[in-house]
């Protein structure tokens, strides 16, 4: 499926400079890249 163009859904997540939320950024380009595994140890 590809949703190139497509607006993405309103989400917030903690982070280690606190919490975000895709509205901080708008207006801007961004790259959101997920590291599932990273930091749990396996």
């Amino acid at each position: 499926m590809d949703l190139t163009g497509k607006s993405a859904p309103a989400f917030s997540v903690d982070t280690t400079d606190g919490r975000r939320s895709l509205s901080d950024y708008a207006g801007k380009h961004l790259i959101l890249a997920l590291f599932p595994l990273a930091f749990t140890g396996g």
